[in-house]
């Protein structure tokens, strides 16, 4: 099974410049996780959606590889039967000609 998350747009504090350490900035993470499901052993995605948000305003992270790094860890964590995660983060008002980000893809193997 697959969740994808797509285009989760929210404000937050991320970034090195001191400007960006103090005004809250747009965000857009995507994310795809692949997991076993059968009966009760699924993962809710509007669950997941919260975390990330919360996550992200919580920790403030000063780059986005940090934050990336860290919040898949976590899902790992929370939900260790995820065996594949992608997750992308983007700062899309940073250049007035592109939307650039990070993004990161980790494979578990199943046990």
């Amino acid at each position: 099974m697959q969740i994808i998350i797509q285009d989760l747009t929210f404000e937050t504090i991320v970034g090195i410049l001191e400007e960006e350490r103090h005004t809250p900035q747009r965000v857009i993470l995507n994310v795809k996780l692949d997991y076993d499901y059968s009966g009760d052993n699924f993962i809710d995605y509007a669950k997941v959606s919260t975390f990330l948000e919360e996550e992200m305003n919580k920790m403030s992270y000063f780059l986005l590889e940090d934050a990336l790094n860290d919040l898949i860890q976590k899902l790992k964590v929370f939900h260790p039967q995820i065996h594949k995660i992608k997750l992308q983060i983007f700062k899309p008002d940073i250049l007035s000609n592109a939307m650039v980000g990070v993004s990161q893809t980790i494979c578990y193997s199943k046990n």
